[in-house]
């Protein structure tokens, strides 16, 4: 079968080849064309020792940043080509990074220290597999299998255990049995794992098509480094809105939210508060009275945790904190909030309160998730018509207020933020004439 490689990495494996070394593709490039995906990155693998591979490439721009572990970094009109010498790894003392590697000759003991089999195969210019641990078969299978023994694997670096969970969301695949096994009872190698690392595995994941089923199957994995849902995972909620527990209810939701880093965030931890907050009255119902506020701050403090970045952590704290509150349809409080919360902001916490519904009692959503539908379309109608939401948008300004009379300094601002108030709510239009003239009514 022919593969449709880049003219660069065609040119490397040709010119290693043409110097007597053996030289393949591998690794996700290889498991992506044979996906049927495009692959992002060419790597490459070969016999060469890492000065032999500088001679084939002499006059070509070299990043020599891999050299201790035999990596290569060719540029070939400015795109970059790994080039990694055969080899195999000695022990990982820090759960990472080997402690040293040795250089081999057999492409086969390189194929073995990889994680997972469909990432263990190696192709060649004509499309030839060399596939020792039958990882074409695993992909056909839709099948995540670790090379070798799966708790050799996952204790050699702790974030594989992070890496099996992406996969198996993103490509839609199941981990096999034994991998399975090894990942619940590795899981603990995460508390060696940095948390920049998970954070960036995590991200991936939570945007899969099958991120729920992870959810399902792995919530032990997730309490490893976030231990604040364990509580959410054994929680019932006997309450007419919920027919699910709450870890079922979060998992409906983050399926039914976008594919969106922020948005799937925010459903996952949007009732974390929940059991702190949980009451039940005489009748046997449960209430969760005060959680959006709790849930967002412990939100804010596991993000912080896991090192996001403070624009994603701030922003997933306000949809978590708003997430039960329900303007209704009218298009004052949308304005309202609307000037409150940006458009972006606005459509994000009816995207997540569109999700959180769909994680309910169907038979009684039904009319909530109407009048979500009803307020975005008058939303859309206000931002289309670009009527006033903020200062910046008034018929008149500082200035203005100035010339009609009122002292420069901070009564110009509540005069002016005065007249925004009445714009919002309706009251007069936003009429330069009609402003001036209330500017000593307001």
């Amino acid at each position: 079968m022919k593969f449709d490689i880049p003219a660069g990495a065609r040119h490397i494996l040709q010119t290693l080849n043409g110097a007597g070394f053996e030289a393949y593709l591998v690794g996700g490039c290889v498991r992506d064309l044979l996906r049927g995906v495009e692959p992002h990155d060419w790597d490459i693998c070969t016999s060469a020792l890492p000065e032999e591979t500088e001679g084939c490439f002499a006059g070509q721009r070299i990043i020599e940043t891999g050299l201790k572990h035999g990596t290569v970094t060719v540029l070939v009109e400015g795109e970059p080509y790994e080039i990694t010498t055969y080899r195999t790894e000695g022990p990982y003392s820090d759960s990472r990074r080997p402690d040293y590697v040795r250089f081999v000759p057999e492409l086969t003991e390189d194929l073995a220290r990889r994680d997972f089999t469909m990432n263990a195969i190696a192709m060649d210019l004509d499309g030839n597999l060399r596939d020792p641990f039958g990882g074409a078969d695993d992909i056909k299978a839709g099948l995540i299998r670790c090379v070798g023994k799966p708790d050799q694997r996952f204790q050699e670096d702790g974030l594989r255990v992070m890496r099996a969970l992406r996969f198996a969301a993103v490509f839609g695949y199941e981990i096999e049995k034994c991998t399975a096994r090894a990942v619940h009872e590795n899981r603990a190698m995460l508390d060696r794992v940095a948390a920049e690392r998970i954070n960036a595995e995590l991200r991936k994941l939570l945007v899969g098509q099958s991120i729920g089923d992870i959810l399902r199957q792995y919530p032990d994995v997730f309490c490893q480094f976030w231990p604040q849902l364990g509580p959410l995972v054994t929680l019932e909620q006997h309450n007419p809105w919920h027919c699910w527990g709450c870890w079922e209810h979060t998992i409906r939701a983050v399926e039914a939210a976008p594919a969106d880093v922020t948005l799937r965030l925010a459903m996952l931890l949007h009732d974390v508060g929940k059991p702190a907050c949980k009451s039940t009255d005489e009748q046997g119902i449960d209430h969760f009275y005060g959680h959006p506020a709790v849930s967002a701050q412990m939100a804010n403090e596991m993000l912080r945790a896991l090192k996001f970045d403070n624009k994603t952590r701030e922003r997933v704290a306000l949809l978590v904190e708003r997430h039960d509150a329900q303007p209704p349809p009218r298009s004052q409080v949308i304005r309202r909030w609307l000037n409150r919360l940006g458009p972006e902001a606005f459509f994000q916490l009816l995207e997540i309160k569109r999700a959180d519904s769909m994680g309910q009692d169907p038979e009684k959503v039904r009319d909530r998730l109407a009048e979500l539908d009803e307020i975005r379309a008058k939303a859309e109608q206000i931002l289309a018509e670009k009527q006033c939401l903020t200062l910046k948008d008034l018929a008149v300004d500082g200035r203005d207020v100035i010339a009609a009379g009122i002292e420069p300094g901070p009564e110009v601002g509540r005069v002016l933020n005065g007249l925004l108030e009445r714009v919002l709510n309706g009251e007069i239009p936003n009429e330069r004439k009609t402003l001036l003239a209330a500017i000593h009514k307001t």
